[in-house]
């Protein structure tokens, strides 16, 4: 199929070279001339796993192209929009001028018979707005929403293979075109039995949004436990395995540490109270801003930890390991990792970090911090070691030999992922969050 993605940051990107892999002739489309020029050499501007060599294989097959003009996306019979949905700078709610620019953009070249798929992230009711206006502008066309799922570090896999697809559509047989259609762009996804489900648009744009408020809220419940862990002597990552047993719980996400971060959970959780609200409904959620709450007090729950190992924070030498919010990404939005560095030099303290991917984007963020390239550099000296980004380079990191690089062996595991019999065997202080 011919298509065109609008967009192309992190969920553009990887959704216009995945189209590409999978077969279908691509255009990307973005306002931004420097990422443009970027993907069009074959250059991921982000990391992704995977997605170099998707870009360059699908580059070299002549499907896939990316391009600055609206106009490329008249020859497309299908457009995903993939624009970002920030958090408004005055509020919770989320800044929908990127995305209702887009679909001005885009409606100037849209013919009878396309469809338009939403991707982005928004609030409940918006599709019903956007078909409205995609009614008006070109009656022919027609609008459906298909929320991402995707998780950084695993988002060609996740765009490949999905887990699920769901599809908005509007009622009657155009709904029936929108998903038949949307059949044939997923076409091998379905035939691998990827479950369906075709629904309306405020059904669609709620699944994006509760699937975030629910994983969100597992994380903050066991970081809610750790709290009182820490008070009472349990072991939380005894209590998630114990717990983790029962199949109506499970014991994905059960992880007690520094929380949630990155550019979806946090800034969706918010916008879907502020959206509830609108809708005179936001006692529903409310359970959701003391979800916000237990995750960021994980943050200053670290910082305290070092100052009651260190008896205090000016000058003390803390070496960080991580950066991005997550491993397996170089995203540092809203990271829980570089929230803390920053908290920590700012109020004193010499902070070396390192990250394998995200050092080059911190370097602009964060000037404050000191930089290295290894853990074993960041360390060197150190009073405390901080684990705050769980990438398997730290958590395979020997106890014995890091020992001999630091000044004092106490470890701070923001993850819960290092083993604490081995460290402290190797003559560490241990310290984890809600052990």
């Amino acid at each position: 199929m011919r298509i065109s993605v609008i967009g192309c940051g992190y969920l553009g990107a990887v959704h216009a070279a995945s189209m590409a892999h999978l077969g279908h002739d691509v255009v990307g489309i973005d306002v931004d001339e420097a990422k443009i020029a970027s993907l069009s050499a074959g250059r991921a501007p982000f990391f992704e796993p995977g997605l170099p060599e998707v870009l360059e294989s699908a580059g070299a097959s002549g499907r896939l192209r990316f391009t600055t003009d609206f106009a490329a996306a008249a020859d497309a019979d299908v457009h995903f929009v993939a624009v970002g949905t920030p958090q408004v700078a005055d509020g919770d709610a989320a800044d929908m001028r990127f995305v209702d620019a887009a679909f001005s953009s885009l409606l100037e070249h849209v013919k009878h018979g396309d469809l338009i798929v939403g991707k982005s992230t928004v609030p409940v009711g918006t599709a019903a707005r956007l078909a409205a206006l995609v009614a008006e502008r070109q009656p022919g066309a027609t609008l459906a929403w298909n929320p991402e799922f995707l998780r950084e570090g695993f988002a060609v896999k996740d765009t490949v293979s999905p887990d699920r697809l769901v599809y908005g559509v509007p009622d009657g047989e155009a709904g029936e075109r929108a998903a038949r259609l949307l059949d044939e762009v997923y076409a091998s996804a379905v035939a691998a039995g990827t479950p369906v489900i075709v629904t309306d648009y405020a059904t669609a744009e709620l699944v994006k949004v509760s699937a975030n408020a629910f994983l969100a809220t597992k994380i903050s419940f066991i970081n809610a436990m750790a709290e009182i862990a820490e008070v009472t002597g349990a072991d939380v990552t005894k209590l998630a395995d114990a717990i983790g047993h029962d199949a109506r719980i499970g014991r994905r996400f059960l992880n007690a540490g520094v929380g949630f971060g990155g550019g979806c959970l946090p800034k969706d959780i918010r916008a879907f109270s502020a959206r509830a609200r609108e809708l005179g409904r936001g006692e529903a959620v409310q359970f959701l801003d003391e979800v916000d709450k237990i995750n960021l007090r994980r943050r200053t729950r670290v910082v305290e930890m070092v100052r009651e190992e260190a008896g205090g924070l000016a000058g003390v030498r803390v070496g960080v390991l991580g950066l991005a919010f997550k491993p397996h990404s170089d995203d540092i939005r809203d990271s829980p990792a570089l929230e803390i560095a920053m908290r920590l030099a700012d109020a004193g303290a010499i902070v070396t970090a390192t990250d394998p991917q995200a050092v080059e984007n911190t370097k602009r963020r964060a000037p404050q911090l000191r930089f290295a390239d290894s853990a074993e550099e960041a360390v060197r000296d150190a009073d405390i070691v901080l684990l705050i980004t769980e990438w398997p380079e730290f958590t395979g990191l020997d106890p014995v030999s890091l020992g001999q690089s630091v000044a004092h062996r106490t470890v701070i595991d923001g993850r819960n992922a290092l083993d604490p019999a081995a460290w402290r065997g190797a003559g560490w202080t241990y310290r984890g969050l809600g052990r």
